[in-house]
């Protein structure tokens, strides 16, 4: 059985992790961005971010002062017990989790314009919910800072266009979003279903790491035309110029109706932010997308 303090605990480590530690794929495709800039400026801007990254690593404080809307994304096992306690538990580790990493209230009221204070509201912390087979949970946690979702876009679009219009939405998203989203970024895209649908698919690409391809062909070579593609606009490192606007693109898809056409596109920062765990119904915990000693 899954206790509900188990979960706590861990939610509250993660989101520590999350917000002070890039997982390394991340970090690789930083580098390696650095390594491959040209632009002067540019360059100088991915020695700052990969300079932040490091202290933030170092001294367990934020990588950025924007700790994001707190999403929780949850892989539960048909098995498991206790199921009841985890949204409860969730959001106690955030209240703990604001005060203790610690995180910026971000939770506010979208008519009183009143901040909660402690990183919790109505659906906040949003926590998505997965069954599958077996015994286990796996937790991962997904900060998503303001700036970057700011800049998000849903488009319906003519379905007698099909893939042009949707390279061509992808892309002017990427040049109305410019600096305002701190690229490089990395773009989440989801084509198909309905509005609602896309725009979750599309959130969800970000928690795909960056080295790992996409197993569809047809989708990974539009990942890599989108990519390119973005990147030809020279917007570069926090808008300033140069060949990196976007680290990557992850690309997903429902099957949709006839005339409809919903083509969602996610943005998420430089300070793409997540951290996993799953706990088993020993109570053993093993961290997925960071080393724990």
């Amino acid at each position: 059985m899954v206790t509900g303090k188990a979960v706590e605990n861990v939610a509250v480590k993660l989101l520590q992790l999350a917000v002070t530690e890039l997982p390394q794929d991340v970090k690789e495709a930083l580098r390696r961005a650095y390594r491959e800039e040209e632009n002067e400026i540019g360059k100088a801007q991915l020695k700052t971010i990969l300079d932040n990254v490091e202290l933030a690593e170092k001294t367990r404080a934020p990588m950025c002062q924007d700790t994001g809307v707190v999403i929780f994304y949850v892989k539960a096992g048909s098995q498991v017990e206790g199921l009841d306690k985890v949204e409860g538990a969730l959001r106690k580790a955030t209240v703990r989790a604001t005060k203790e990493v610690p995180l910026r209230p971000n939770a506010v009221h979208p008519f009183t314009q009143k901040n909660t204070g402690d990183n919790t509201g109505r659906f906040i912390p949003y926590i998505h919910w997965e069954i599958v087979p077996g015994d286990t949970l796996e937790i991962t946690v997904l900060p998503k800072g303001g700036g970057s979702e700011n800049v998000s876009a849903l488009g319906m679009l003519s379905s007698s266009q099909g893939i042009k219009e949707l390279k061509k939405f992808v892309v002017d998203t990427v040049i109305n979003a410019g600096a305002k989203p701190c690229p490089p970024t990395i773009l989440g895209v989801a084509v198909g279903g309905g509005a609602d649908i896309a725009m979750k698919l599309a959130k969800a690409t970000l928690l795909k790491p960056l080295n790992q391809p996409n197993s569809n062909p047809e989708l990974a070579k539009l990942e890599q035309e989108l990519r390119e593609a973005a990147n030809s606009t020279g917007i570069g490192p926090m808008g300033l110029g140069g060949k990196t606007t976007v680290l990557d693109v992850k690309v997903d898809y429902a099957h949709r109706h006839p005339a409809s056409y919903p083509v969602a596109v996610v943005v998420q920062c430089w300070a793409a932010r997540r951290a996993s765990a799953r706990i088993y119904s020993d109570g053993k915990v093993e961290y997925l997308t960071h080393k724990v000693a």
